[in-house]
């Protein structure tokens, strides 16, 4: 598929990050078009409803997108996850069985966080993993500049499509 606007084409993912007491799990929002990660969240257990969660904030922030891909896995194929998609008319992708290479950016995504960030800060606590998380994503979408998209950042490439309209004062 050809992806060349904004809200096209979302896809999500979840990870596994290690703090001093276990796992934890991060699920990402990224538009596919801009590489912008939309929304996340943190979860200590791998339930659907933090994915619910981070799905319905990137609505809320950033309207509908034309189709959603995930891999098959059971939070993303939950009727609470489900039900959110079809609600708003989204068209649902899922990846095959055994389709890494489907969701590529997010797995691209998860290798740029975990070498920049995670594995050189070794976060000890949930508390210092969410203001680190949030100081990579601030980092990630407004800073760090991409070679895929001509060394622009997501940001960039995400709001450049939108055109600015110009409010005329009546006079």
């Amino acid at each position: 598929m050809h992806i060349w606007l904004p809200n096209q084409v979302w896809a999500s993912d979840i990870t596994y990050l290690k703090l001093s007491g276990g796992y934890v799990y991060l699920v990402t929002i990224i538009d596919l078009y801009s590489r912008k990660v939309l929304s996340w969240r943190v979860s200590n257990t791998m339930d659907a409803q933090f994915c619910v969660s981070a799905l319905e904030e990137a609505i809320a922030h950033y309207g509908v997108p034309g189709v959603f891909n995930t891999d098959q896995g059971s939070q993303f194929t939950s009727d609470a996850f489900v039900s959110v998609l079809e609600s708003h008319g989204i068209r649902i992708s899922m990846d095959g069985v055994n389709r890494a290479l489907d969701n590529i950016v997010v797995e691209r995504f998860w290798r740029s966080l975990k070498y920049e960030d995670i594995y050189l800060k070794d976060y000890r606590t949930m508390s210092e993993l969410k203001e680190g998380l949030a100081r990579y994503m601030k980092f990630y979408n407004s800073e760090r500049f991409h070679q895929s998209l001509e060394y622009e950042t997501p940001d960039t490439m995400y709001w450049s499509r939108f055109p600015v309209r110009e409010l005329k004062e009546i006079a």
